[in-house]
């Protein structure tokens, strides 16, 4: 501000033609003006040093132990089991409600089937897919930490090879060539996703 007033009084002519000592002229509002708002207004960066800096209280030892637990790979693996597990059966229960052969029995297929037996079946469905997404989170979640910790790096390769090792790990079970699939699929889903949110 200080500035913008002694770029004012320069501009502002001095009315006296005399060298003797005068009083300095009356600041013109418009002069001023356009040196606050106008085009000669210079964007102020806003710098917390320059006013003494925001006080940020010390961390105490219980605050530095908590969070080091929530960043551990044990509560990450354990935050995505539970994540997975309730999405995985709001899944189930949804793909069982629009399934049309559920609750029927395959030895008699003309009976129409009681509420409570399709009660029942999306109940299993849905803890079926409960399980395998709760077991999936917790593998990719626990993987990607333990990966990020080793290359000590926070960027999309870690979720690739993470999402390799998962989908390699499930595959496998069903064979060699599943795995490879598996391992390709999933690390190329991660990478999508993780281009997605980034």
């Amino acid at each position: 501000l200080s500035r913008c007033l002694r770029s004012v009084m320069v501009a502002v002519p001095s009315s006296s033609s005399s060298g003797g000592t005068e009083p300095p002229p009356p600041l013109q509002y418009s002069l001023l003006l356009r040196y606050l708002v106008g085009e000669e207004r210079r964007p102020r960066v806003w710098d917390p040093a320059t006013f003494g800096g925001i006080p940020i209280p010390p961390k105490s030892e219980e605050q530095k132990m908590v969070e080091r637990a929530m960043e551990s790979c044990t509560f990450k693996a354990a935050l995505a089991c539970v994540g997975g597990f309730v999405l995985g059966g709001a899944f189930g229960v949804f793909t069982a409600g629009i399934d049309t052969n559920v609750g029927f029995d395959p030895k008699d297929p003309y009976r129409t089937p009681t509420a409570k037996e399709v009660l029942k079946d999306m109940g299993q469905r849905g803890i079926s897919y409960a399980k395998n997404f709760a077991i999936v989170g917790a593998m990719f979640s626990c993987t990607e930490c333990v990966v990020e910790s080793y290359r000590g790096k926070s960027d999309w390769k870690n979720s690739v090879i993470s999402g390799c090792i998962t989908g390699g790990a499930i595959g496998f079970r069903a064979g060699v060539k599943a795995g490879a699939i598996g391992c390709g699929g999933f690390a190329a889903f991660s990478a999508a996703i993780d281009y997605y949110l980034r």
